[in-house]
């Protein structure tokens, strides 16, 4: 019988992997990530709950100080630098499919399983271990783990990537869950609230320095509250009288501008994308014909990917993408499968 660790987050998703994985005959045990000071009671408590009513033993890993490093840090570096990072990305490298699979194999179990709605597949053929988006495009989650390792994907389940929310929810109803219809989260976890300002002041003592909004030819339009309140693709807050809408284009830390123009002057075909992660295929000595996409809320497009001599991977859209935003990730696809994904660097 295999021995797997559930990561139990408090929600309902990891609690109904751990329910699937017992009725699939597997010997169950959670565990449950404390990563924060503050802030974690009520997940850590309706996670310890689920496991009572399981059965099974249940672990508390603290975390705190790789997640603030790795995680929390770097969220503030990222940030002073130009660029706007994804947490979620940095967590599940870094901790959950890092140290948290890692101590999942110590304890001796074959899996570490959680409740990512995507799917792990083998190509027979190839031989590789494959990463399939979840059946739920409405929570499909693949793009968030376009960095899991052929060794992680052989050692990791996901139940709950074969089904939809609410027969996930009703499923939890019917073994009397507590927290069957506890709502998602929206935020990133360490900032409630979603004030990210507040935090990259409070936390990571940053000072905004103020600076020149400038347009696309370089004249100058107003002043700026510091490079750390702006995104590609922002409108709202930016404090500019203008004859139409001015957006966001891009941020230049070596001169301290923020770049406005027009809603067209945000689309464009290029990007490079560097730390690229391999998963359906070992990397590519030719043009790959892929679908690609650089936010998780949208769809994808047609793109035409292309290993460099560094090893960053120039990513061609046949479509002009909008508000492509270095730090996010680009993650390419093979209808099911996860190609790979990189950190995106530059756009043009």
């Amino acid at each position: 019988m295999s021995l797997v660790y559930v990561a139990m987050s408090g929600g309902v998703d990891s609690a109904a992997a751990a329910l699937l994985l017992m009725q699939a005959g597997y010997q169950v045990r959670g565990v449950t990530l404390r990563l924060r000071a503050d802030g974690q009671e009520d997940d850590l408590d309706s996670a310890r709950a689920v496991a009572d009513k399981l059965g099974i033993p249940h672990t508390v890993l603290d975390q705190r100080e790789l997640f603030q490093h790795t995680v929390m840090d770097r969220f503030v570096s990222e940030y002073v630098a130009g660029r706007t990072p994804n947490p979620c990305v940095d967590c599940n490298r870094c901790v959950k499919f890092g140290a948290l699979l890692d101590w999942a194999l110590e304890q001796g179990a074959d899996y570490l399983a959680t409740g990512h709605y995507a799917r792990v597949d083998r190509d027979p053929a190839s031989g590789r271990y494959l990463l399939l988006r979840g059946l739920d495009r409405r929570k499909e989650q693949s793009y968030f783990l376009y960095q899991l390792t052929q060794h992680q994907l052989s050692h990791l389940l996901f139940p709950v990537g074969d089904y939809e929310k609410p027969a996930l929810r009703a499923l939890a109803e019917a073994h009397g869950f507590a927290n069957a219809h506890r709502a998602d989260s929206q935020d990133i976890c360490f900032i409630p609230g979603g004030d990210y300002m507040a935090f990259l002041e409070e936390y990571g003592g940053v000072t905004p320095q103020p600076g020149d909004f400038v347009d696309t030819q370089g004249r100058l339009l107003g002043r700026h509250k510091g490079l750390e309140r702006y995104t590609t693709g922002q409108r709202k807050g930016l404090g500019v009288s203008a004859d139409a809408p001015l957006y966001v284009v891009r941020k230049d830390p070596a001169s301290n501008t923020v770049v406005l123009g027009p809603d067209s002057a945000l689309y464009s075909r290029e990007l490079i994308a560097d730390a690229f992660n391999w998963i359906s295929v070992p990397e590519p000595s030719a043009p790959l014909t892929v679908t690609a996409k650089t936010r998780y809320s949208q769809g994808e497009d047609g793109a035409a990917a292309q290993v460099l001599p560094d090893g960053s991977v120039q990513v061609s859209f046949t479509v002009p993408q909008r508000a492509v935003t270095a730090g996010q990730a680009v993650v390419l696809y093979d209808g099911e499968r996860v190609v790979g994904g990189g950190t995106i660097r530059e756009v043009w």
